[in-house]
């Protein structure tokens, strides 16, 4: 099972480097049979992919897709191998600085799988290689948080973090005035230093191409700059609220549900170790920048686009709140881009001008997208290709009838 694979490997990098959640009350405390039936009914309306290779294609013609323009969308698609990321990693260092965490010795080619009302219609590629995925991971990370607010153990999104985490890390003026909403828009500023790398960025060696001059600090939630010292200071914080890995939350909560397979894993670095009411505890990070991160296949991105364009629902059950998946998708203010909550948004069109403005994406470093659309009910997972997503949706949607 993955929580055995995560204890190990928790374990292996300590040596390296040196209750039951309650649930979400509601005004109704029982379903109804009637109830009961109504989401049944809801959830029998669309199709939903079996455990393992059980999940179902369809000729695209049949979902009112153009055959030969979808294929020469994929066509193209194959060509458009990254440049960004050597296959054996090696230019990681040079990229983004000291690493912290492993990576794997190589990684497939590029890679994706196109999903329509949920069915498989193309698919290139490996797409059962389990790679690091870098900040598509920061989405998951969101999905946890919209989790810890269902269950009632965060009140509000916009509540000061020192309110439930107690570590040290909230307590300085600038730190304790911010909110899991700052964190969640990467508006935070959170000041400080986290498994050896500080927030501001400055140095060469520790960052790489990533190095930034130095810079006043903001107020909490007036300056967006995309910092993944802070993210994984986010991911701590949520690791003390659920006293238990996140991992093992994702798993229990979202990926065994989505019937994933059991070949991804969050690898967390080899120092970010932390300890929770007395047990030590990897704490993974928001992506790969330092190696390490949520190691995962095409496959699985697939499940868990579709359980989004599904409004957080897998067959019969209410994985996530759909109220949380509206929350997470929409633009939250005028500070940043196209940005919900770890998740890009197109609501401007300027990020991908020829698709619908109601898309979203998660991405990651490499190119790795896992792109929802709505509109056409449409799932792509794309990986390991050189950036221009805008030009795989126009063709992909071209095919629409």
């Amino acid at each position: 099972m993955l929580r055995n694979s995560i204890l190990a490997l928790t374990l292996a990098l300590s040596l390296f480097s040196c209750q039951q959640q309650p649930q979400q009350t509601t005004a109704t405390t029982q379903t109804s049979a009637s109830d009961a039936t109504t989401a049944q009914a809801t959830a029998s309306e669309f199709y939903y992919p079996e455990e393992g290779d059980n999940w179902e294609r369809r000729n695209p013609e049949e979902l009112g897709l153009d055959p030969a323009k979808l294929q020469a969308a994929v066509e193209w698609a194959k060509t458009q191998e990254t440049q960004q990321i050597e296959k054996d990693f090696s230019t990681q260092a040079e990229i983004f600085g000291r690493p912290l965490g492993p990576l794997p010795a190589t990684r497939a080619n590029t890679n994706g799988i196109i999903l329509k009302d949920g069915y498989i219609v193309a698919e290139w590629g490996d797409t059962k290689a389990v790679d690091p995925t870098y900040s598509v991971a920061k989405s998951f990370l969101s999905t946890i948080l919209g989790l810890t607010l269902d269950k009632g153990m965060i009140q509000s999104i916009n509540d000061p973090v020192a309110r439930y985490v107690n570590d040290g890390g909230y307590a300085s003026a600038q730190n304790s005035k911010v909110t899991w909403e700052h964190h969640a828009r990467q508006t935070s500023e959170w000041q400080g230093e986290l498994w050896g790398k500080k927030d501001d960025f400055v140095g060469k060696e520790e960052y790489g191409r990533g190095e930034r001059k130095p810079r006043e600090l903001q107020e909490p939630g007036t300056f967006y700059e995309y910092n993944d010292t802070r993210i994984n200071r986010f991911a701590l914080s949520l690791l003390r609220v659920w006293e238990k890995p996140l991992p093992e939350v994702l798993e229990d909560e979202i990926m065994d549900p989505i019937d994933a397979s059991e070949t991804w894993r969050w690898v967390p670095y080899q120092n970010s170790i932390a300890t929770v009411n007395g047990k030590q505890m990897p704490s993974v990070s928001g992506g790969t920048r330092w190696g390490g991160g949520l190691w995962i296949s095409a496959r699985d991105e697939a499940r868990f686009g579709y359980l989004f364009l599904r409004n957080g629902r897998w067959e019969d059950k209410q994985l996530i709140s759909e109220e949380w998946v509206k929350q997470a998708t929409t633009a939250r203010g005028p500070v940043g881009p196209d940005y919900g909550y770890l998740w890009w948004l197109n609501t401007s069109g300027e990020a991908w001008p020829d698709a619908p403005k109601t898309s979203y994406a998660a991405l990651g470093a490499g190119q790795n997208t896992v792109w929802v659309d709505p509109e056409h009910d449409i799932v792509i997972v794309w990986r390991w290709h050189n950036g221009n997503q805008n030009e795989l949706f126009k063709r992909v949607l071209e095919a629409v009838k």
